[in-house]
This record gives structure tokens, sequence and C-alpha cells, in this order.
């Protein structure tokens, strides 16, 4: 933290001898960096390995399996299937999403398991009469559910790269089903957000209601129907999902409530294995998401535009650094929501978006001293050619790392459950251009690269990423949170690479958000001082209060902070987000 004495005013300290007047001041240097790190609590420090994620039961499951001698993709199967009870606004069967892998080895992969829009889906199916989207449509009920991934994902990576059994791996999550588990106030208080679109639907409210009303903390949720479908998995594999009596009841459900799923499109979803995109920062290698995740590209489309900068220098929290970061990532924003999408449906410019020469034309672009207006900068012109989710992250003691982000989209998804399975359904739809020009869920303006097609995956912001030095791991980070996960995960990277934080202090950071569209940066309280606001709107910048958002999962190896000194024997250091009250950092 940079402080210059000529900004700092004591009564009377100026006319004091110049030594005097230097060590007075370095004490009070000293207090304010002690109460900078004071703010946050310590990293949680384990020898053999991490599991950070949204909600403690499910950490406390992966750990376990860790302990007897299980690999981090094993954990995060057991992880995946826990959340599925005990988070259900996000953990989920009835999603998708993506898991990035470092393996001991020095592979690197991705596994892509994002919903797909069913066979019968068309682009203009949320649509009226009138041209118009229909309010509602793509986010509520069963027109707005995708094909589900999860369970694929799941069992592909546990047969490809883990070493446990299936039924052992899901023994916590069936448990916490057929015997319930006790509800946390921050349990409860996620189940309100949903209660009057529970008392909608009937399986729904059977599962989440308390006799039509919100659980109370203390109470036990019991997910009978959900300990069936979990069994009928554990046995049976994905087949125990896509087909038989749980494949046959979403269907069925699908149907009766007007949406698109058949039998053929759960027969037909397979899991995609791809390549990790990989790009440089300072000396660190970013290994994330691929299409057709866009988490990946506009990553490391940002941080190619801001290696050019002196962050460091410029200082944490300084106006000038704040500039630099929302213009690069308003520029690379455009390029997210205009370019990108399933790479089996359009070709996207990764090579380009990547290259650090276009980094190079897009700092030109950038006005040190004033703001961009996002109206301005628009596909084609100059340099620009032509919340809700959960995420966890692991690493193994034997040098593994997995980084998962899953979701149903909005909270609770299309908040439906399909009779007979205790399966909340996702409403996917909505990530896809319902309409060019038209916001979804996320505020996110959107082009035709995304344009809803049958068998076609929505782009997503997802980014689980994992950063090494020399081939070995050393952070696993990833986060919910719609549009702003991209930005929140640059956030963290930035604050342990160039502002020198440990990762309890890079989680905990407040953080901002830039994307394009609307033309507004979204301020987190405490994020940026009066005085670096006041220098912002000054430059042109537009800023909005935005509320808190984004549990970030992170885990440093090594040490607490880059080039810092381990805690004793310890290797792995764990940072849970007190944003949300309902996770756990824990190792072993």
């Amino acid at each position: 933290m940079a402080v210059s004495t000529a900004n700092v005013h004591l009564p009377g300290i100026f006319t004091l001898h110049h030594s005097l007047r230097r060590a007075i001041f370095s004490v009070v240097l000293a207090c304010c960096c002690w109460a900078a790190q004071a703010a946050s609590l310590a990293p949680v420090a384990a020898e053999h390995g991490m599991v950070v994620s949204a909600q403690q039961l499910a950490t406390r499951a992966g750990v376990e399996v860790l302990r007897r001698g299980g690999n981090a993709v094993d954990a995060a199967v057991a992880v995946g299937y826990a959340l599925a009870v005990v988070y259900p606004a996000a953990g989920n069967l009835g999603g998708g999403g993506f898991m990035t892998i470092l393996l001991a080895d020095g592979r690197k992969t991705f596994l892509d398991f994002r919903e797909k829009a069913p066979l019968a889906a068309r682009p203009d199916m949320f649509l009226g009469p009138d041209g118009n989207v229909v309010e509602g449509l793509s986010t509520e009920g069963y027109l707005a559910v995708g094909v589900p991934g999860t369970v694929s994902g799941l069992e592909t990576a546990l047969a490809r790269y883990g070493t446990k059994k299936r039924y052992e791996l899901m023994a916590p999550a069936i448990r916490f089903a057929q015997q319930g588990f006790v509800l946390e106030q921050a349990d409860a208080d996620m189940l309100r957000t949903a209660t009057a679109e529970f008392r909608k639907d009937p399986a729904a409210a059977a599962v989440f209601l308390d006799h039509g009303e919100t659980y109370a903390p203390g109470r036990r949720l019991v997910q009978a129907d959900l300990a069936k479908t979990l069994r009928r998995i554990s046995i049976d594999g994905v087949q125990g999902f896509y087909r038989g009596p749980v494949g046959t009841a979403i269907v069925a459900a699908s149907r009766a409530g007007k949406g698109l799923l058949t039998q053929a499109d759960l027969d037909q979803y397979q899991t995609r294995e791809r390549q990790p995109i990989e790009c440089d920062y300072r000396g660190y290698h970013v290994v994330s998401a691929p299409p057709p995740s866009s988490g990946g590209v506009i990553l490391c489309e940002i941080l190619n535009v801001l290696e050019g900068y002196p962050l460091k220098e410029l200082g944490f929290g300084s106006a000038q650094a704040a500039h630099y970061e929302i213009e690069a990532m308003r520029h690379a924003y455009v390029d997210r929501n205009n370019y990108l999408g399933d790479p089996d449906f359009v070709q996207n410019p990764v090579d380009h978006l990547l290259d650090k020469a276009y980094a190079e034309r897009l700092r030109a672009a950038i006005d040190p001293m004033k703001a961009g207006v996002s109206s301005d900068i628009e596909p084609g012109t100059a340099p620009h050619e032509g919340s809700n989710t959960t995420h966890y992250s692991i690493a193994d003691q034997f040098g593994n790392a997995v980084s998962v982000t899953y979701t149903l989209n909005n909270w609770f998804g299309a908040r439906v459950v399909a009779p007979g399975t205790g399966v909340l359904l996702n409403d996917e739809m909505d990530d896809f251009t319902v309409k060019r020009g038209e916001p979804n869920l996320y505020a996110l303006v959107q082009g035709t690269a995304n344009a809803i097609a049958p068998g076609k995956r929505p782009l997503s912001s997802m980014s689980p990423t994992i950063i090494t030095k020399d081939g070995a791991p050393v952070m696993v980070v990833g986060t919910p949170g719609g549009s702003r996960i991209i930005t929140a995960v640059l956030h963290v990277i930035l604050n342990v690479i160039d502002y020198g934080m440990n990762v309890q202090e890079a989680v905990d950071a407040p953080r901002f958000h830039q994307q394009w569209l609307p033309d507004s940066t979204f301020v987190e309280n405490f994020a940026l001082s009066p005085d670096t606001q006041k220098i912002l709107l000054g430059m042109g910048h537009k800023l909005r209060r935005s509320r808190q958002a984004n549990h970030v999962a992170a885990i440093l190896v090594g040490a607490p902070s880059l080039g810092g000194a381990p805690v004793g024997a310890n290797r792995f250091y764990g940072a849970n987000d007190p944003r949300g009250n309902t996770g756990l950092a824990l190792g072993y």
C-alpha cells in the first residue's frame, strides 16, 4: 500500500524534528497496515489437501474422500452430488456446468457438461406474436428447461480421472437426502427467496415448503424422492438418471408443463471433453474454461490488457488502477457478448481475442484519463473487428487440482421439480440470446452467435480456473454470479498477483464489475473510496451500487500468499467467501 506523507495531516507533527516526524509516521503507517490485515481472518491451512465449497456439509464430504486416499476428482464428484442435496439453490442434478482439471502428471483438461437446448427448440420460442420477449417465459416453468448435464459430467469425470467407487462417493449425498439435514439460518434464508414460486408447483412445494411456508432454521429438510434418484444413479450410473423411471418422469413432467424435453434429448446428451483456454500473466500460467464458456477467453483477454499497466505501483483501490480495470472489462465484454458461442455451432475467434497484439490495440484505444462510452464501442468498430451458480475448488496431496462451477442458472432454476424424482430443473434457456438487443436475466445484451438452436449449448460466464507456476498448481479459484463471474475471478487473481494479498484477503476484498452494457460499473460497498469515486466520476465513469454477490472459493498451494512462507508443514490455504453464510474451507 503506497502512502505519501504529503497526504497525512496530524496536528503539530510538522513542527517536530524530521527524524522524529518520520518515526511517528512509520507508527501510523504500521497501524494502518495492521488494520487492513486484521480485516480478514487467516486462510484455513492444511497439510494434505483442501476443499472449499458453498455449503459446509458438502465440503466435509469432499475432505473425507481426500482423507481416505481419494484424489481431487473423486472429491469433486462427492461434493457435486452432496451439493445437489444440501445446496438446492444451485447445487443440482437437473442443471449443468464445467470442470477444469489439472493432473499431477501435468495433463490439463476441461469437461463441458453444460445444458443443451432441446431438439424442438426454436430461435423465436420466447417471443410473442408481436415479436417481443414474453416476460418470464425463459426463466420460469418447463419451457425454460435445457437438457441437464450434471450427472453425465460427474460420471464422466469419475470414469476417466477418478479412483474411487461411485457408491462410496455418493453415500453422503444419499444420507443427507434420506435422513435430512438441519437447516441453518442461511439455508432457510435461501429457501425463502423462492417460496412464492414453489407454491405454484405442487412437486416443489411438497419438498421445499413446510405446510405452504418456508422452513424455519433448525428444521430438518428431508428429500426422500431425491434419495431414490441418487440411489438409482449410484447403482446404474448415467443410465439411472437419463433413462428408466427418472428419465421417464422428467420427460412426462416436461410434457405436462408444456416444455420441450423428450427421451431423445436425454438419450443424446453427452459430456464434451475440450482443451482449456490458457494464457500467461506476469510469470504465472492461467488454465480456464473454453467455449461454450466465455470465462477463460474473456478472463485472459482482460489479463492481457492489464499486463501492460503497472497495477502494483498504482496501488489497490487507486483511481487510475480502477480506471484501467474497468476499461479492460468494458472492451472484453464487447467481444464476449457478440462473438462467442457453442463451438459446435459457431467459429469462435479465440486465437484473435487471446493475441497479445490485440491486447496492445485495446490498450491503445483506452484513454488513460477518460472513461469509454459503451455505445461507441461496438462490434466492427476499431479495435473490435467485425447470479446464480455455485463453485467449489479442490486440491489434493498428489498434485491434482479441480475447479468446478455448475448451475441451475437462476436460484432454484425454473423453480419446478419433476414429480417423483426430487430433481429441481434448470432455466438455462435464458442464457441464450432470446432476442438480439434484449437483456437477459443478468442484463447481458448478446448477439446472434448465441442464438437458440436445437442441441446447442448456451454461452456461459462460468470460469473455473487453475493457475500454475512451473507446471504445478498454485491457485484454484472460481465463483458463481452470472455475468459477474469473470470479473470476480479476475479481482481475486489481481489481488493475489499484483496487490500481494493472501488468499483470504483477496477473496474478502470488495469488487466492482463492468460488462459493456448497461453503461454502468457496479460497485460493492467499500470497493472504492469516496475520493476514488469522485475522480472516476470526473473521468466520465457511471457508477452504480451493487449488492454483494459471488461466493468465491479459492485455494493457494504452498503459502498463504504468493512468495510468502508456509505455516509449519501446511501446503494448502483455503478461503471461503464471507458473502455467503453457508460455505466452508476445510482441509486435513
